[in-house]
């Protein structure tokens, strides 16, 4: 499909509201306003969201013409500003000259070496949560999104900022989550009053935050007064150094980097994980298939070594089939710099772009059945092999693909394979679960199930 010819059309612009535009309709029902574009328009509509004009990206080839092929056109857009009160100026959050900085001292400690390091210590910490887990009453439902909720954070505290943090956790998990609620609930307000006003929002920020910068700012002075080196996390990008300039990461880009992964790096994939474990219980022939599988390359080895996890081909077909259901960053939006030009239409300067991979996912064009759960599309030699490359896009696309996808699939696959392979699922009755898109795309509700 061309992106590059001149423009001679009108975007098509979505009908709504005076004034309001489609704003009432997105805070009411995103995804299903969403499946309506995608129904009545083919390549691109033009939207009015919030007081701006916003520009839907339909096709994979379009999205990659925006994420990667210019993608220095487009800058982070004002959707931004909020994550930026909760976590600062990171690689999520950071835009041009300061942002490839960034992610060329960053990019070394999620190669692919680096983290197979830190594999033992995905093992070891679920092997511990499913010891933990099993000693609880199993004749209640267990809450599964709070419960991998409390894994990944364990994972990635220890990941990151290595073993001597126990015992301080509960107070940095509840800061986080308090910083993660009200950025969403700004996020979607359509009043915002500014953070130097001294409303109860804000002050809960203020002090969440301040919880937070004390933890790890407290973890960088004692690495750097002992010139503690270790192999974690926090310890390469430490040690990270600017190949042009020599330059290290300062304090204040060392609290961001690390606020980020610890946030993204668990909230992200425990709210997988949840979707993940619920599709499960809803397909008891895939789940069988599953539980066979991690049983057979597992065995009874409560900490199976790091090798025999790439055996397990169908565990990662689940993980995928779950993420392109369930894609955490269910939409993205950037700002052009300049006017760019989708085939024959504009996306003018200073407006937004808007590419979701909620929407590319479900695309029937491309996924027979697209509501169905079936891993097998993922199997090698499956249908995904012959799609567009942007037709799946459950980490992003282009030079701001997650620089922590590779850590993200890997713990999905060690902690899916021990969790079925220890436990029998099953669903609790009468439990809607529908997807909620806030930040993530998280559900409605915490997700139940019953384990034996």
């Amino acid at each position: 499909m061309e992106t590059t010819a001149s423009p001679t059309h009108q975007t098509p612009l979505h009908p709504g509201l005076p004034f309001l535009g489609n704003t009432l309709a997105f805070l009411r029902n995103p995804l299903g306003t969403l499946h309506t574009l995608q129904r009545n328009h083919d390549r691109i509509v033009h939207l009015r969201i919030g007081g701006r004009h916003q520009y839907l990206v339909l096709q994979p080839e379009d999205a990659k013409h925006i994420l990667q092929e210019n993608h220095r056109n487009y800058g982070r857009s004002p959707a931004f500003e909020v994550l930026k009160i909760f976590l600062g100026n990171g690689l999520l959050t950071s835009d041009g000259d300061f942002w490839r900085r960034q992610r060329r001292l960053a990019q070394p400690a999620f190669h692919r070496q680096k983290l197979a390091a830190l594999t033992q210590t995905m093992i070891s910490e679920t092997a511990a949560w499913l010891d933990e887990l099993k000693q609880h009453d199993l004749t209640k439902s267990v809450n599964v999104s709070q419960a991998f909720m409390d894994v990944t954070m364990r994972i990635v505290c220890k990941t990151l900022f290595g073993s001597d943090i126990t015992g301080k956790l509960d107070g940095l998990s509840a800061a986080l989550d308090s910083l993660n609620y009200l950025a969403n609930k700004r996020m979607l307000s359509p009043i915002r009053f500014p953070r130097s006003w001294p409303t109860p929002d804000n002050l809960r920020s203020k002090r969440a935050r301040l919880q937070v910068d004390s933890f790890i700012y407290g973890i960088i002075n004692q690495r750097r007064d002992k010139n503690d080196q270790r192999d974690d996390l926090l310890g390469m990008l430490l040690s990270a150094e600017d190949e042009e300039t020599g330059e290290r990461m300062s304090d204040q880009q060392l609290r961001d980097e690390s606020v980020t992964i610890f946030s993204a790096g668990h909230e992200t994939t425990a709210v997988s994980m949840a979707w993940t474990v619920h599709l499960l219980t809803q397909h008891p022939n895939v789940l069988a298939r599953l539980k066979a599988e991690s049983q057979s390359v597992l065995g009874d080895e409560r900490m199976p070594l790091p090798d025999v996890f790439r055996r397990l081909t169908y565990t990662m077909q689940v993980v995928q089939e779950s993420l392109r259901l369930y894609p955490p960053a269910w939409i993205m939006s950037r700002r052009a710099h300049n006017d760019d030009h989708i085939g024959p239409y504009t996306i003018p300067a200073g407006d937004t772009a808007l590419v979701c991979p909620y929407l590319l996912h479900r695309d029937p064009a491309n996924w027979p059945n697209p509501d169905n759960f079936n891993p097998d599309r993922f199997a090698p030699g499956g249908p995904k092999e012959s799609l567009h490359s942007y037709a799946y896009l459950p980490f992003g696309g282009g030079p701001r693909l997650c620089i922590g996808n590779q850590f993200a699939l890997m713990e999905m696959q060690i902690l899916l394979a021990m969790f079925v392979r220890d436990f029998d699922l099953k669903t609790v009755a009468n439990q809607r679960i529908i997807p909620k898109p806030l930040i993530t795309l998280r559900p409605n509700q915490p997700i139940r199930i019953i384990l034996t």
